[in-house]
């Protein structure tokens, strides 16, 4: 029986946790200030800054020893430290440093400050690859640690290396850290016995600390695996309550699934539904007959039909008397579902609309005053649903067309118009079932795969910037042919001002449409050449590639009259050539268009690359799509290889995902994709499974976390959730 000391001594290291960061000895307001730059406000997210690396210094090797092209750590002295210029606004530092066996020099990009940090005989210790030319041993930009003084606060043989900031070193960041730790020992660890016991997982006070000072790689994996386990069972803990919570207030509706609206769209189809479209329509209907609130997601690739199926969910809210409204992130692909699926619900009898913000305003107010009437059965727009004075009568379905690219507060705010509806959401974002259990814990899933109609289908070839003319030399024959061709370019335009490493732009799978600063990481990235500008590409292609053609340029910063008419105008084959942005990702159907070429293809995720050649190829005429990149790095020259292998959504996007984490693919806008630090998703497929299963049978026993057991769980869950405050 713990004692009321000991007790209370517990609770103390517990609530120390959410304490200010200043708490901790040696945070000073000042390096208070400097930690809110790294989102550090509290003990919590001190701890929670994980090593990004370890250098295992048990495995240390002689300068002599290091074997070429291979990974190592090196302990040595500098020798001396140059800054070099070799080229304007280029600025290195090469540091020498000896060995009792030789010589290893070290390149630094960008680096001129380690001139004032490294001086002649500083012991350190470097990681990096070997490589070997002009005569020596040489690492680029290598992992540099000064293992003397303060700055070597060290004893064991893992060196963890943790993210920085300026004015914050190694080495007090690893003295922080220690007395954090030291902070909050004896607190109360929010996982249930049983659970660490089923696991064999180590408490989390010792998770802690060993993921920050492991004495071993494998204590650090061990350490990993606790908290990683942690960070999953809290997600989908969270994610299924706010279901259990919504759900405990609504009135749901049990929809009509065989009514006359049903009949009537199941004979206007031109064509019979594949059996996954079957498969997930049946699905659906089943879950919105049902006297529960759904809440489903449809995952379909590039071209699967999920808007298909959608429509017989509004078909079947037709047929019980209410509305539905589906919500896309373009006004392209808005004004897509209308033409498509809208004109197909308009032969079965239902009375559809279309709203976007480019809506004429008479038009909007008709719309508007249908909606609340109830004359109007269905809306297709954008987030132009948003607007305050857009309110159904009653509206039992909501449909969120390409999710991921909308906040949870955008999509919440469409709930919040249909407060007892059905959710249905969708996305051509091919997503791994481990990734879509992980995020989307709460929700039931239905996965299309296979095509709904053969198509001609496209080959992919990758490019270096030396062979575009090939590509050129395609478009050039298939416009001859009175084909159209895509041209796609991750900038809008090009400053004519200097570019400072501060405007570089984040680069995954959301629309890039910004300014970009090539990062320099070895000596061939000095002779990469601009990145391609879309402004600039389609002045170029009209005046000296394609003269006799009309070129067009369309991209997200158009007003939204501009690119309906630069659509229109394409689509009716008017402009032969479009240059574009990352806008005609979705949304855009062109059956005509047979040729692309994507510029900088390796500035782009593998999911994003493989949204973008989903519009060629798309009917009877065969697609040919071409990366072209200048950059032939190891990396990046296997990322895009393996779009000429495959034409698996799902198998890019799980290749994609061992190569990079899941926010650059999804990026943040996921309800708690952004505490998911430790996981990743193909490594981790069976501690996803076994957490999310432990969460479902955990909100069965207790659903709102109130037994004594869970209600450290119930604590840590909403710590974890919040966002950190930073006010003083």
């Amino acid at each position: 029986m713990e004692s009321p000391a000991a007790h209370y001594d517990r609770l103390k290291a517990t609530l120390s946790l959410d304490a200010p960061v200043t708490t901790v000895p040696l945070v000073s307001a000042k390096r208070a200030q400097l930690l809110r730059k790294m989102g550090i406000c509290t003990v919590r997210d001190l701890l929670a800054s994980y090593p990004r690396r370890y250098i295992d210094m048990s495995q240390v090797a002689t300068i002599a020893s290091a074997r070429i092209g291979q990974t190592c750590t090196i302990k040595a002295r500098v020798h001396e430290v140059k800054v070099k210029k070799p080229k304007p606004r280029m600025v290195l530092a090469e540091v020498t440093v000896t060995d009792d066996t030789g010589t290893l020099i070290i390149t630094a990009f960008r680096q001129p400050w380690l001139a004032d940090q490294l001086k002649p005989g500083m012991p350190v210790a470097v990681s990096g690859k070997v490589e070997f030319n002009y005569g020596f041993k040489r690492m680029t930009n290598p992992y540099i640690e000064s293992l003397e003084g303060e700055e070597a606060l060290f004893t064991g043989v893992v060196l963890p290396v943790h993210p920085l900031t300026a004015g914050i070193k190694a080495g007090l960041m690893r003295r922080l850290m220690s007395n954090a730790i030291l902070e909050i020992r004896g607190f109360i660890d929010p996982l249930p016995l049983q659970l660490r016991m089923k696991y064999r997982l180590m408490s989390k006070q010792n998770a802690l600390a060993c993921i920050h000072f492991p004495r071993t790689m494998d204590e650090q994996v061990q350490a990993r695996r606790r908290l990683a386990y942690e960070e999953v069972l809290l997600l989908e803990l969270s994610l299924m309550r706010e279901t259990e919570q919504r759900a405990q207030d609504a009135l749901p509706v049990s929809h009509v699934t065989d009514g006359a609206t049903m009949s009537a769209l199941d004979a206007a189809f031109p064509f019979e539904l594949t059996s996954e479209q079957s498969q997930a329509r049946d699905d659906i209907l089943a879950r919105m007959a049902a006297d529960s609130l759904m809440n489903h997601m449809l995952l379909g690739d590039v071209g699967t039909g999920k808007t298909i199926v959608a429509a017989f969910a509004i078909a079947a809210a037709k047929d019980t008397g209410c509305q539905a409204l589906l919500m896309a992130p373009t006004e392209m692909l808005a004004s897509q579902h209308m033409q498509s699926i809208g004109s197909l619900l308009a032969k079965a009898g239902a009375a559809v609309a279309l709203l976007t913000g480019s809506t004429p305003r008479d038009e909007r107010e008709r719309i508007i005053d249908g909606l609340g009437d109830g004359t109007i059965d269905v809306v297709f727009g954008t987030h132009a649903l948003l607007e305050e004075d857009v309110q159904p009568k009653h509206c039992s379905l909501v449909i969120v067309d390409e999710q991921q690219r909308f906040g949870v507060e955008q999509r919440q705010a469409l709930l919040d118009k249909a407060a007892n509806a059905d959710e249905l959401y969708l996305t051509a974002t091919p997503i791994p079932r481990t990734l879509a259990r992980a995020l989307f814990g709460d929700m039931t899933l239905s996965y299309i795969k296979e095509r709904p109609h053969e198509a001609s289908g496209r080959t992919t070839k990758v490019l270096g910037d030396d062979e575009k003319g090939f590509a050129f030399d395609a478009a050039r024959k298939a416009l001859e042919a009175g084909q159209q061709v895509y041209v796609v370019c991750p900038l809008v335009g090009v400053k004519p001002q200097k570019l400072e490493d501060d405007e570089a732009a984040q680069v995954g799978d959301a629309p890039v449409e910004a300014y970009e600063v090539i990062q320099v990481e070895d000596d061939s990235d000095m002779m990469q050449a601009p990145l391609a500008a879309a402004q600039g590409e389609a002045e170029f292609l009209q005046r000296k590639v394609f003269p006799e053609f009309n070129v067009g340029l369309l991209h997200g910063k158009m007003p939204s009259a501009q690119k309906s008419e630069v659509m229109e105008s394409f689509r009716s084959g008017q402009t032969q050539v479009l240059v574009a942005t990352t806008i005609i990702e979705v949304g855009v159907d062109v059956p005509n268009a047979t040729v692309m070429i994507v510029e900088d293809a390796d500035r782009f995720g593998l999911s994003q690359l493989h949204q973008l050649r989903g519009r060629v190829g798309r009917a009877e005429l065969p697609g040919q799509v071409y990366l072209v990149s200048g950059n032939r790095s190891d990396v990046a020259v296997q990322r895009l290889a393996a779009m000429e292998s495959t034409e698996d959504g799902f198998e890019l996007a799980a290749y994609d995902l061992s190569l990079r984490r899941e926010g650059d693919i999804l990026g943040n806008r996921q309800h708690g994709a952004s505490l998911l630090k430790l996981v990743n998703v193909m490594r981790d497929k069976e501690l996803i499974e076994a957490a999310w299963s432990d969460a479902r049978a955990i909100m069965d026993e207790d659903p709102l976390l109130q037994e004594d057991l869970h209600k450290p769980l119930a604590r840590e869950m909403a710590c974890a959730l919040k966002e950190a405050s930073c006010e003083s």
